[in-house]
């Protein structure tokens, strides 16, 4: 079930339009996506807007994707993302890379920002839980690329993160090293954006 249509449920629950017990069940621990400080660092654009992140249906659902099995997704039962999880990891990106890169205007799309952006950052995720040994896993693609240029190419880098501890079993330790992946993320981005060049960009 998707994260909208639980939440559609939930909602309907609280109104008293579903009256089967078994329809309606006892709130989920809801979790976030946290920001995790890292190395604050020199140069990048003046303003950069980091797109909604892209996420795979398998994953963007309400109830947290504990563990790929192969052949079966297991879910944390109880636990639940806060907001959908595209809208979370984009935030949490925001959060991290502002806080690597001081002397750059970070923002996310969608944000109440009326500053126009030099740079732009996409993510793609494709895996965004454990892997069968219980390790935290994060991957997909991740582009970073100048505003309003008809020149330069868009880059493209693969994604490939790992925790160096398993996760098994616990929402809490899982969600602390997914957030250190998306923080992982936002350190490649701001070395991208370090070095990208802005001869296209109208000031």
């Amino acid at each position: 079930m998707s994260y909208r249509s639980n939440y559609m449920l939930r909602s309907l629950c609280a109104l008293g339009l579903i009256g089967s017990v078994a329809g309606c069940s006892s709130d989920p621990t809801l979790y976030t996506v946290a920001a995790v400080a890292g190395d604050a660092l020199a140069g990048g654009p003046a303003v950069v807007e980091i797109r909604t992140p892209v996420v795979s249906p398998r994953l963007d659902r309400d109830t947290i994707v504990e563990a790929d099995r192969g052949y079966h997704l297991k879910m944390a039962s109880g636990d639940s993302w806060s907001e959908p999880l595209g809208d979370m990891i984009g935030h949490a990106l925001t959060r991290d890379l502002s806080q690597r890169l001081p002397a750059t205007t970070v923002f996310a799309q969608n944000d109440a920002v009326t500053t126009t952006p030099q740079a732009f950052v996409e993510l793609t995720i494709n895996r965004f839980e454990a892997d069968p040994s219980g390790y935290a896993v994060v991957s997909g693609a991740l582009s970073v690329h100048p505003a309003g240029s008809m020149v330069s190419p868009v880059m493209t880098y693969p994604i490939e993160w790992k925790s160096k501890d398993v996760t098994t079993g616990n929402t809490d330790r899982l969600v602390a090293q997914l957030s250190a992946g998306v923080a992982a993320i936002s350190e490649q981005a701001a070395q991208h954006l370090r070095t990208l060049p802005l001869p296209h960009i109208t000031q």
